[in-house]
């Protein structure tokens, strides 16, 4: 029966009248935008999304409706392609597009995870907790060291980690909870915004080619902007006094800093790998992988000797409680690099799998050129920009900005630069635009909610036009880099 329906609505998607423009194949892409094909694959692709939006109602992890989505797009291509050939090299395209990403993003998971499994980030927020820092200061202090942290830890670890901080000290503090994450998420993309490191968005965007590693601290400036704007006025309405300092001890395993220390170097080789032998980014991060690998190794050969010169050390001191700690640390696995590996968001490369090949297969089939035209052509690349930014704020950045590079428009290197602030910024005028307020909306459940971020988005707004217009007067007026040609 399976096979009937499957040979049924392939007849009736070959032999309807509407596909007569297909036979017009290019080698970049179907022209097949207003065929039955075309409108079922923006439908599903829409379904695919209104599903992933409703993620948190319907208890369903987003990577499965793109997986799907992907799938049928695909099959619909192969369907009214003319040129298998073709159909299958602009498949491998994409395919590899994603190969390339999946894997910088696995080691950087890798080590974002290693950290945590050293302690890291514990170790970071016990600090902050038991400084006594008042209201007024925390506010800052968090939203600054999300903007600096974002850059190399990517804006959604970064999220976290502050909130976790913000949890613990400000506890019954629903309204000033509230004020930090929107001031966090804010931050923390506004600080992914100028590097590589910080957002899949500018990570694609370097991948591709069209912004060198460099170059995207001349986004410094305006992401700045993008975060102080609206964190000044935010800061005059919150609360005075400070909460009361927790004392807490967090001590770190054997080997955090190092771990710091060689996912640092892995940057470096990433970087220089990609600046001076043209080599992908990914060629550094798998070489990054390779430290980790052998890191772990040594931990683990050197366990029994270190654990044996601190139990020493700290009977002699007398210092029960101590010896209890390293008791427990030593009783774990030093360190399991397949175990870091294991716990990456698998569902976030799942899902930016299926978008990429979602967005992939809309565009061979014509309608990424369509709304190329529609946009940079019809608009202008700087109007295009600002629209760019804004529904990013809607749609999730990621398709947004895969989009965009599939389209691949004829604009200036300072227009590409702004299209990437827009994306990686926009995303902050809602929750639900970034996955940075994504996931602060689930860590801060009943403080950090929807409507909460609502409340403050006309100064969001304000700092979102704000950097934009910086960015322009920086090519415009002084001739940082070329916005015109």
């Amino acid at each position: 029966m399976l096979r009937s329906l499957f040979i049924f609505v392939a007849a009736a998607l070959l032999s309807t009248p509407a596909l007569a423009s297909v036979s017009a194949e290019t080698a970049d892409h179907l022209n097949a935008t207003t065929t039955l094909a075309g409108y079922l694959a923006v439908f599903i692709f829409a379904i695919a999304y209104m599903v992933v939006v409703a993620e948190e109602k319907l208890q369903l992890r987003k990577s499965k409706p793109v997986l799907i989505g992907a799938g049928l797009i695909w099959l619909l291509v192969g369907i009214v392609s003319t040129d298998p050939v073709a159909t299958k090299s602009a498949f491998s395209r994409n395919f590899l597009d994603f190969s390339e990403l999946m894997l910088f993003l696995l080691v950087a998971m890798t080590y974002i995870s290693a950290m945590e499994e050293r302690r890291v980030f514990e170790g970071l927020r016990a600090w902050m907790v038991q400084k006594g820092f008042s209201y007024q200061s925390l506010f800052w202090i968090t939203g600054i060291l999300s903007f600096f942290i974002s850059p190399v830890a990517d804006n959604l670890t970064t999220a976290l980690l502050m909130c976790a901080v913000v949890l613990k000290v400000a506890e019954g503090q629903d309204r000033f909870i509230a004020m930090c994450c929107v001031n966090i998420v804010v931050a923390a993309n506004a600080g992914g915004a100028f590097s590589p490191f910080g957002d899949i968005t500018t990570l694609m965007v370097w991948q591709a080619g069209k912004v060198d590693f460099l170059e995207f601290f001349d986004l410094f400036l305006p992401a700045v902007v993008n975060f102080v704007v609206p964190a000044l006025v935010m800061s005059f309405f919150v609360p005075k006094g400070k909460p009361d300092s927790v004392n807490e001890v967090v001590e770190l395993k054997r080997g955090a800093k190092r771990v710091m220390m060689f996912f640092l170097l892995t940057i470096v080789t990433a970087v220089c790998g990609h600046q001076f032998l043209g080599l992908p980014p990914v060629f550094g991060m798998m070489v990054g992988l390779g430290y980790l690998q052998f890191f772990g190794y040594f931990l683990r050969m050197t366990l029994p000797t270190s654990l044996a010169k601190k139990r020493t050390a700290a009977e002699k001191q007398a210092e029960a409680e101590r010896i209890e700690r390293l008791r427990y640390l030593g009783s774990v696995v030093p360190f399991d690099i397949f175990k870091n590996v294991a716990r990456a968001e698998w569902d976030t490369l799942l899902f930016f799998y299926g978008v990429v090949m979602c967005v992939g297969g809309l565009g061979y089939l014509g309608y990424l050129e369509l709304v190329s035209v529609m946009l940079f052509d019809g608009l202008g690349a700087t109007l295009a920009a600002f629209g760019i930014g804004i529904i990013s704020a809607v749609v999730d950045n990621i398709p947004v900005m895969f989009a965009v590079l599939e389209m691949d428009p004829t604009i200036s290197h300072g227009h590409w630069l702004l299209v990437t602030l827009a994306a990686g910024v926009g995303g902050s005028l809602l929750s639900v635009g970034s996955a940075a307020g994504v996931a602060l909306m689930g860590a801060a459940r009943g403080h950090y909610t929807f409507m909460s971020h609502l409340r403050w988005m006309p100064v969001i707004l304000l700092g979102y036009i704000a950097s934009m217009l910086t960015h322009l007067w920086l090519g415009g007026v002084l001739g940082v880099f070329d916005i015109y040609g």
